[in-house]
């Protein structure tokens, strides 16, 4: 990998290919490119004319608005021009509701970031366009265990970009970093710690509670929730419902979290083929005894394997009405070469899974399932059409109470920018017309940024706790980049090689081996 320059920090929207380690990250789409290169020509003019260093004004805010006004002029061309605004083919296109502007052959953008010209050069205008006060409870959040006792099995040094100074690269996914890079350096209020695709992972119950401890105590309030890990086809059923009534006793579980094609045999929730572990009724049946009701279960990402397909999640939520169903990732998947368009119930692929199988279950809006956007809100910030499609098929399915946030971080390093981002997005009153995607709010994006994951959860959304006023707590973040050296850079892996290496240490993780 080229040696970074220490004098450019990244630009402050991170763009460039990135995975969380469940998926080969596309290469850069033309569109993104052009912008990242103009964003970068416009910080260099942009710090000039203030009299800042190009380091120092791309750790601010003016430099995330000065990237998303490049994004946002860059689809805006591409949509005029009549060329692909997605990462890859053109457009597909489903059966809009009418003929009015804005769907097939339209020459404007589905989906944008909206924020004022000034925002790039008038730091008051950029916190004022992407400051933001709203509650922000992030749903999925991960770090490793840097306590030396605890074997890392190579899952730390196997992240391509774990160089964040310190002399063991498990620091940079530590504890410490987890909490910086969350707290300090984003706008994040409260978070849950979720458990990794294995067991007997670094990251293990007795460390997440540890780490609640430490954010409680710091943050003087109830500011982080763990997870419960479950494996149902790892092992008997008796090992399984053993350990969850050992997890629940023993510890502050929030929620139960499950991954239906790792950490075992393949099974599904609803145990409908007979051909795979019937431990999906097991399972949720302990869940229903124990509590928490809350089940999050890895949907999408799936590296090939048809367990991680969502078919089993309408069935399942269908007959358990009493547990919440969170669907990490919604489905989505960026495997395949062909973009997200709108919804068609007979196109088996990516959101529209998910889509589908509550539809045909009868799993109404705004009842047991839940949509949840890590990674996949990440992997789309660059493709606004896209973005535009997933987002509007989930509030058409799930309801504006039922799509929640979660960013996957800190794999990204700092989520302050895709924060940002969401912040700024709008979907086009075109393709609210074409396809009934509902306008993006202010509204609408509080509840989806934290607003339902605290009711859900039962968390109390308040501000006042480790909170500043928002132009300060921008200089503060400078400031804490400036003396660690940092910049704006992802943690996790960025090509096919680091994924596989990431992968091949999770398969020693798994056997032992």
């Amino acid at each position: 990998m080229a040696r970074r320059d220490d004098g450019y920090p990244g630009l402050p929207i991170k763009l460039n290919p990135c995975s969380n380690g469940e998926f080969v990250p596309r290469p850069l789409s033309p569109l993104v490119r052009e912008a990242m290169r103009r964003s970068r020509a416009d910080a260099e003019r942009h710090a000039r004319r203030l009299g800042m260093s190009r380091r120092t004004f791309l750790l601010s805010t003016m430099g995330a608005a000065t990237t998303l006004l490049a994004l946002a002029a860059c689809t805006k061309e591409a949509a005029e021009s009549g060329g692909s605004t997605t990462s890859g083919s053109p457009l597909r296109t489903g059966s809009p509701r009418g003929s009015r502007g804005g769907g097939p052959g339209s020459t404007a953008p589905g989906g944008t970031y909206k924020l004022p010209e000034e925002a790039a050069t008038d730091p008051d205008a950029a916190v004022a366009a992407l400051g933001g006060q709203e509650f922000i409870f992030d749903v999925q959040t991960h770090f490793l265990d840097a306590n030396h006792d605890i074997p890392d099995l190579g899952l730390s040094t196997a992240f391509p970009q774990s160089r964040c100074g310190a002399n063991d690269p498990r620091e940079c996914f530590s504890l410490d970093k987890y909490l910086d890079l969350m707290f300090t350096k984003s706008d994040t209020n409260v978070l849950v710690i979720s458990a990794l695709p294995f067991a007997g992972s670094p990251l293990n119950p007795e460390v997440m509670k540890r780490a609640v401890d430490t954010a409680d105590q710091l943050c003087h309030s109830r500011r982080t929730l763990m997870q419960g890990e479950a494996h149902p086809s790892l092992g008997t059923i008796g090992q399984l419902q053993a350990n969850m009534e050992t997890l629940h006793s023993s510890l502050p579980v929030a929620a139960w979290k499950t991954y239906t094609h790792l950490g075992g045999r393949g099974w599904w929730l609803d145990d409908h083929d007979p051909a795979a572990p019937r431990v999906g009724e097991a399972f949720l049946g302990k869940v229903r005894e124990l509590g928490p009701n809350i089940v999050a279960v890895h949907k999408g990402f799936g590296n090939g394997s048809p367990f991680a397909d969502p078919v089993d999640v309408g069935p399942a939520a269908a007959r358990h009405p009493e547990i919440n169903f969170v669907v990490y990732h919604s489905g989505f998947d960026v495997q395949g070469s062909r973009p997200e368009g709108p919804y068609d119930e007979r196109d088996d692929y990516g959101v529209n899974r998910l889509v589908t199988s509550v539809t045909k279950a009868g799993v109404a809006p705004a009842a047991n399932v839940y949509a949840e956007l890590g990674s996949t809100w990440r992997a789309l910030m660059g493709t606004p059409e896209q973005a535009t499609h997933v987002l509007g098929k989930l509030l058409v399915a799930f309801g504006e109470n039922n799509v929640c946030w979660g960013t996957d971080s800190i794999w990204y390093g700092s989520p302050q920018d895709q924060i940002q981002a969401f912040r700024a997005f709008e979907i086009s009153k075109q393709f609210q017309e074409v396809y009934g995607y509902p306008e993006l709010t202010p509204r609408v994006k509080a509840k989806i940024l934290g607003i339902n994951s605290a009711r859900l959860y039962g968390i109390e959304p308040v501000l006042t706790t480790c909170r500043i006023d928002p132009a300060e707590l921008d200089k503060a973040r400078q400031i804490s980049y400036q003396r660690s050296g940092e910049g704006n850079f992802t943690l996790g892996p960025i090509n096919p090689a680091h994924v596989r290496a990431v992968r091949a240490n999770e398969q020693r993780a798994l056997t032992g081996g």
